[in-house]
Formats: structure tokens, sequence, C-alpha cells
């Protein structure tokens, strides 16, 4: 498949002038080893298609002898999205997962009925220093799988299908765009990508799925007649033309799909349609009912 063409003029035609719904500001959050930027959820906004928890953490540099520390925690009702731009992190989960994860590599893990994991900085690297920069992303269950199995894939970075032409460089990591489906198996109607535009590129972003939003990495961006700086979060109007056009070299997400089959309560770890279930996944962390992380069996975080 191909990117779609840019119809002139680029930018500032009256069909996307209203496009833009909200531009996020995120809050910043202290998580203990280095400050976290989060954009959903927000006051503006619970979820962008199933999207309902985006964190940019770094880029922070973790000295000779420090590391990131993640202790074991549970999660329910949602899929975990770990996608990295610097630095490296072990994942260790409560199923016997131990995946490093890598820039360009997807670690995507499925909570289900719950799951327990850490994500600790490899000896390695710990001895060494390394400078850490990424994305942590939830992706709320519909209803129906909620209480699913907990699983976890790890997609190479081989595997993800990349479109590239005329300054534009997209990879699509989850779910399906411009014609090109990722291989991680997801349980909703949704898309998520990574995009890189050289100065003065423009790219459609069609409006096939209802609700759909732009996370700026770097760079800066022209869209629907507004400057947009790093670090915001855009959401877009549903079925309105969208052309993003980098006023410089520019780095950002794609992200959305179909709306939640309702809203959903977060607490803490948590995410469920149903109060209910999370009080019961409280008291089973709570009473040392979840399963453990094998081979992170010493620490883990209390329940708040």
């Amino acid at each position: 498949m191909t990117l779609p063409h840019v119809p002139d003029p680029i930018i500032g035609d009256s069909a996307s002038i209203d496009a833009i719904e909200h531009v996020i500001v995120p809050r910043v959050r202290d998580i203990g080893d280095f400050q976290v930027h989060r954009a959903l959820p927000a006051a503006e906004r619970q979820m962008i298609g199933p999207f309902i928890f985006f964190d940019r953490f770094g880029p922070v540099v973790m000295k000779k002898g420090t590391g990131m520390d993640v202790r074991p925690h549970p999660h329910i009702g949602l899929a975990t999205v770990t996608w990295l731009f610097d630095g490296i992190i072990f994942h260790r989960d409560s199923l016997g997962s131990e995946q490093p994860i890598s820039p360009g590599e997807l670690n995507w893990m499925t909570a289900g009925k719950g799951i327990v994991h850490s994500e600790r900085t490899p000896t390695m690297f710990r001895a060494l220093g390394q400078t850490m920069f990424g994305l942590q992303s939830w992706v709320a269950l519909p209803k129906k799988h909620e209480d699913t199995a907990p699983a976890f894939e790890h997609v190479a970075e081989a595997q993800m299908p990349v479109l590239q032409d005329n300054g534009r460089w997209v990879k699509v990591i989850a779910g399906s765009m411009y014609g090109e489906t990722a291989p991680v198996k997801t349980m909703s109607d949704m898309f998520y990508a990574d995009v890189r535009l050289e100065a003065g590129a423009a790219l459609p972003l069609p409006p096939e799925h209802e609700e759909r939003g732009l996370y700026l990495v770097a760079g800066k961006i022209e869209v629907a007649g507004r400057e947009i700086e790093p670090g915001k979060l855009v959401a877009f109007k549903p079925r309105s033309e969208i052309i993003v056009k980098a006023l410089e070299a520019s780095h950002f997400m794609l992200l959305g799909g179909e709306p939640m089959d309702g809203p959903r309560h977060i607490w803490w770890n948590f995410v469920s349609s149903s109060k209910e279930k999370i009080e019961a996944a409280k008291e089973e962390w709570r009473t040392g009912k979840f399963k453990i992380v094998p081979g992170d069996e010493k620490e883990f975080i209390p329940l708040p």
C-alpha cells in the first residue's frame, strides 16, 4: 500500500478549520525514578478510541549504577502498550514472560481478568547507564473481553508494516491504518502509528476511524490552521478532514479508533466498566491472591 496523496491547498481549507476538538496539555507526575507527562486521561477527554492512558517518560539520563525499577504491580481490564525511542527495559510478568524491549519493538500485555508485571533496567545497562525515552499507553478492553485470559506479545521491529515516500515515514504499530495492519492481536477497531515527516511534508489523516488523536513528540506541525508544539495531544472531531504539515522535521504518534462501549472507571492500575470488579481486584492485591512474577518475587508495589 502507499500513503495518500495530499490535495491542494495543503493547509487552511475550510473543511479542516474546525477539525480540532481539544489540544490537551499533559500533566506532570512524579513516579519515583523520573517524571512522566500524562496526556490521558484528561479533563477534556477520558479516552481517544480505546486509549485511556497515555504517558511520555523522558528523555532522562540514568546514571551509572542506577536504573528504572517499576516493581511488580497488578492490572485488570486493559492492555499495556510500551513503545521506546531510547533505552532498553526488561519486562517480566506473572505468566512467566521475560522480554527485553528496545526502540522500534512493541510490548503488548493484555491484562484481562488480571496480571502482574514489572519493568526494570537490565543489569548490563544499569552498570553502564542509559538514556530512557518512550511512551506507555493503556488500551481499554471492550466489555466482552474485560475478563479474558491474560496474555503477552512481543513484536519485533521487522514485523511491523512501514510506509515511506516523499519525506514521509509511517510505522503501523497496532491495528489498521493506510491499508496496512500490524500483527499484534487487538480486541477493538483501533490504530496506533509512529510517524516522521521531513520539513514541508504533509500527511492526510483519514476519517475512517471516528476518534483520532495526534501526540507531537518533536518538531513543529501545522494542522487545521494551528501550529502545534511538542508534548501536546490533539483530539480531532469525528469525520473531519485532517492534513498534518511539518513546519520542520517532526515526529508524532497517531492514535485512536472506534469509541469504547461506554465509560470506564479507573483506580490506580485497574480499568473496568464495573466498580465492583475494581473493588474485587483491590482486595485480591491486598490479600496476595494475584499470581507472583517469577524471577521478581521479592518486591511489589503496595495498594495505595
